[in-house]
C-alpha cells in the first residue's frame, strides 16, 4: 500500500443498526478489491473484522474495526462500528475520526432504531452522508418501502441514486439515476439502456436530484425553473456541492453477500465524498484554552487524536489515530499533550481488521495504529513539543446500569482490580468504583450486553472470574428524637481491672458527619478521655443498629461520667461510648433514609406519557418536560435510587431504544415506613444466615 496524501483520503463510518449488514458490506469491499480471499461471517469465525472471540460469540460487532480500501487513486478508510446500543461507546470512538458516513439499511425492515439513532449522530456532526440499502436479494426484501420509510423519517434530502431492476419478483438488475443506465447481475460488465416499464420512475427520482441540486446554487435554480435540462457537469458539480452541505443524502441499493451494487458505491464514494484536506482548517486549543487553527495538510506542523486503545496482553497498548495535520514517522518523539510526557514512535500499523500492516509514515487525514506508547489513552492528544494543541475529548455515553463484582477466589481478587483498569483504558464507556458505605466493588455499563463482554473478557483475557449481584443501595441511618443514656463498661479480671462509665445526650442535627461535643463539670470524666469517648462513637457510625447503613445527623454531647484512678483506661471509655450508642439510638427515634436522584430522560414525544406514568409508579416526582426539536423530550424528575437500578434496561424496553437517560445523586430523603421495614427486615434475614 503507498502512501497517500490528505486530498486522497476519505474516513468513511459505518452506522446504521444491529444486523443491517455494515460489515458484509465492507467484507464485500475487501473482497471485490481483492484485499481478502473471501468475505467471511462473524458467526463462521472466519470473518477479517469481527475477529474477537466476543464477536464470534455472538455473532454482531462488538468493537470499532478499521478497513482501508484503495479503490481509484484513493484510500478510502471504513471504520466499521457496533449497531446495538450496548457498544455506542465502540460507535462514538469511530464516529469522533470520521469524515463522512455510510448508513446501511436492511431492505426488509427500513428504518430500525440503529438507523434513527445514526442519523441523529450525522445530522448533529454534519457529516456527509450515503444510504445504502442492503439485503436486496433477501425475501421480503422492498426497495420502495425502505426508500419511503427514510424519506418519511429523514426529508427529501433522501434522494434515490440507484434502483432495483425486478422481474418474476426477483431483483435481477439496476438502475444508476444519475446516469440512467441499467446494470444487470447475470452482465455486471455492460450498462444496458433502462427498462422502459422503469423510465417514468427513472426520471421522476432524476428530477428529484435536478430540484436539489438547483437549491444549491442560484444559477442553476433559474436554469431549473426555466425548465432547462442540466449538463452532465453541473449535475454533478451540483451533486458534489449537495451532498457536502446535507442537502442531497445519496440512496444506493444492492447486496453485500451477492456483491451487487458495490462497486458503484465504491465509485460514489471516492467521487462525491469530501476528503480531509477540504476542511481546510480544523480547529483544536492551545495550552491556555485558547482556540488555534491547524491547517488539514502535510506542512501543518503534527498533531494526532487517539480515539481507541486496546490492551494486548502480548504486544501491550495499541493506539489507534488520526492524524489531524502534518505527517507523524517511526522514530519520531511527540509530546502527549494532556499528560506533559514525551511518547516515542516505535512501530506504525495500518489497521485491517484483524491483520497489521507496517507502515513508516502516516499522512495529514490518515488512520493507523501505534504501539507500546507508555502514558497515551484514549481522547488524548498527540502532538511537537513546538505547537502543543489539544483536540476536544470524545463524549462516550455515561454508564448506568450496575452491578457488584465478587471474586471467586483468593486469586481473582487479587487480579481484579489491574484487569478491570486495564478493561477501563480499552472501553472508556464503563466505570468501576468502590462504594465505602456498602463495601462493594460497583462496575457501570451501558447495558445488560455491554456488561456481559466485560465479564466475559475479564474471564478470557485475564483468567478473572467474578459473581455478580444487584448492588445495594445506600441508604443512610439517622435519628429524630433526643435521649440522654449511660453506657457503662467494667471488666475485673485478676490485675488491672477496666473501668469506663459515660452519660451521653444524643440529638439531631444537620451535618453529615457526627459532631461531638462535651460539657462536662467537676472533671467526672478527665479530659485525656474524651478522644476516646468521640473514637468509639465514630466507630458506631459505621454501621448503623437499623439495618447497618452509616450513621448521619447526629449530634453526641458527653455529659457526665465516672473514672477509676487505677482501672480507667482509653480503651474502656471507648468501650463505655459504644454501649451507650446501643442504648441510645433505638430510643432516639431511629429512621432509614433513602438516597433521591435527579434523572433526565431524553425521548421521541410519543412516549413522554409512558414515562411520566412509569416515574409515577416509581415513587418519582415530575420537575419539568422541555421540547428539544420537533421530535425529542426532555423528562426530569426525582426519583428514589432503589426504583433506578434496572432503569437502564426497562427504559430501552418500553421506548424501543429510542430512550435515553442521566442521573446523579441529590440528596436523602427520610424513607417511608414500608420501604423502611422492608429494608430492614432484608437486613435481619441477611444477619441470620451470616449466623
Amino acid at each position: 500500500m503507498r502512501d497517500y496524501l490528505a486530498h486522497e483520503v476519505r474516513n468513511i463510518v459505518l452506522l446504521g443498526h444491529s444486523g443491517s449488514g455494515k460489515t458484509a458490506v465492507v467484507e464485500s469491499m475487501l473482497f471485490y478489491t481483492k484485499a481478502i480471499d473471501r468475505v467471511g461471517k462473524a458467526v463462521d469465525g472466519n470473518s477479517v473484522l469481527d475477529y474477537d472471540s466476543e464477536e464470534v460469540r455472538r455473532g454482531v460487532t462488538v468493537f470499532t474495526t478499521l478497513a482501508p480500501i484503495e479503490w481509484k487513486n484513493c484510500k478510502i478508510n471504513f471504520i466499521d462500528t457496533p449497531g446495538y446500543l450496548d457498544y455506542a461507546g465502540e460507535m462514538l470512538s469511530g464516529v469522533s475520526v470520521a469524515d463522512n458516513a455510510l448508513i446501511v439499511v436492511s431492505a426488509k425492515d427500513g428504518v430500525q432504531t440503529g438507523t434513527e439513532r445514526a442519523w441523529k449522530i450525522v445530522t448533529v456532526r454534519k457529516l456527509p452522508t450515503i444510504f445504502f440499502i442492503n439485503k436486496m436479494d433477501e425475501e421480503n426484501a422492498s426497495f420502495e418501502k425502505s426508500y419511503d420509510s427514510l424519506r418519511d423519517s429523514f426529508g427529501k434530502s433522501v434522494i434515490a441514486f440507484e434502483v432495483p431492476i425486478i422481474e418474476g419478483g426477483k431483483v435481477v438488475g439496476s438502475v444508476n439515476i444519475l446516469k440512467k443506465k441499467a446494470w444487470y447481475h447475470n452482465d455486471r460488465e455492460n450498462a444496458k439502456e433502462v427498462p422502459t416499464a422503469m423510465s417514468s420512475q427513472v426520471d421522476a427520482y432524476y428530477e428529484q436530484i435536478a430540484e436539489a441540486v438547483a437549491m444549491g446554487d442560484d444559477e442553476l435554480m433559474e436554469k431549473f425553473f426555466e425548465g432547462e435540462p442540466f449538463t452532465e457537469a453541473e449535475i454533478l458539480k451540483g451533486v458534489r456541492i449537495g451532498v457536502r452541505t446535507g442537502e442531497i443524502r445519496p440512496v444506493y441499493c444492492g447486496s453485500a453477500i451477492q456483491l451487487t451494487g458495490i462497486e458503484r458505491l465504491m465509485d460514489l464514494i471516492s467521487e462525491y465524498f469530501p476528503s480531509y484536506a477540504e476542511q481546510g482548517v480544523t480547529e483544536a486549543k492551545d495550552l491556555n484554552g485558547k482556540v488555534v487553527k491547524l491547517e488539514t495538510n502535510e506542512k501543518e506542523a503534527f498533531s494526532a487524536r487517539v480515539f481507541k486503545t486496546i490492551v494486548d496482553p502480548f504486544v501491550g497498548r495499541i493506539s489507534f489515530v488520526k492524524v489531524m495535520t502534518g505527517v507523524l514517522t517511526t522514530d519520531a518523539q511527540v509530546i502527549n499533550v494532556q499528560k506533559d510526557k514525551v511518547e516515542k514512535i516505535a512501530q506504525l500499523f495500518a489497521i485491517k481488521g484483524k491483520h497489521q500492516i507496517g507502515v513508516g509514515k502516516l499522512f495529514t487525514g490518515d488512520i493507523g495504529a501505534i504501539v507500546k506508547l507508555q502514558f497515551t489513552e484514549t481522547s488524548d492528544t498527540l502532538a511537537t513539543k513546538a505547537k502543543p494543541v489539544i483536540y476536544d475529548k470524545i463524549e462516550f455515553p455515561q454508564p448506568m446500569l450496575s452491578v457488584a463484582l465478587w471474586p471467586k477466589s483468593k486469586n481473582d481478587e487479587d487480579k481484579l482490580s489491574t484487569s478491570l483498569q486495564r478493561l477501563a483504558e480499552e472501553d472508556a464507556s464503563c466505570r468501576f468504583e468502590k462504594n465505602s458505605e456498602t463495601g462493594e466493588l460497583i462496575l457501570f455499563g451501558v447495558g445488560d450486553q455491554h456488561i456481559d463482554v466485560i465479564i466475559s473478557k475479564l474471564k478470557s483475557k485475564y483468567k478473572v472470574e467474578v459473581e455478580l449481584t444487584e448492588p445495594k443501595v445506600p441508604y443512610r441511618e439517622t435519628i429524630r428524637g433526643t435521649v440522654t443514656v449511660e453506657g457503662k463498661h467494667k471488666k475485673q479480671s485478676g490485675g488491672a481491672g477496666q473501668f469506663g462509665h459515660v452519660f451521653i445526650t444524643f440529638e439531631p442535627c444537620d451535618s453529615e458527619e457526627m459532631v461531638f461535643e462535651e460539657k462536662v463539670f467537676g472533671g467526672a470524666v478527665p479530659r485525656q478521655y474524651f478522644p476516646a469517648v468521640e473514637a468509639g462513637l465514630r466507630e458506631c457510625m459505621f454501621k448503623g443498629l437499623l439495618a447497618g447503613y452509616k450513621v448521619v445527623g447526629l449530634k453526641a454531647i458527653l455529659v457526665d461520667g465516672r473514672y477509676h484512678e487505677v482501672d480507667s483506661k482509653e480503651i474502656a471509655f471507648k468501650s463505655a461510648a459504644r454501649l451507650a450508642f446501643k442504648a441510645g439510638f433505638p430510643k432516639a427515634r431511629p429512621a432509614l433514609m433513602e438516597p433521591i436522584v435527579k434523572v433526565q430522560v431524553t425521548i421521541p414525544e410519543e412516549y413522554t406519557g409512558t414515562v411520566i406514568g412509569d416515574f409515577n409508579k416509581r415513587r418519582g416526582i415530575i420537575l419539568g418536560m422541555e421540547l428539544l426539536n420537533e421530535k425529542e423530550q426532555m423528562v426530569t424528575a426525582e426519583v428514589p435510587m432503589s426504583e433506578m437500578m434496572r432503569y437502564a434496561t426497562e427504559l430501552r424496553s418500553f421506548t424501543q431504544g429510542r430512550g435515553s437517560y442521566t442521573q446523579e445523586f441529590d440528596r436523602y430523603e427520610f424513607a417511608p415506613q414500608p420501604i423502611a421495614d422492608k429494608v430492614i427486615a432484608a437486613h435481619v434475614k441477611e444477619e441470620e444466615d451470616e449466623d
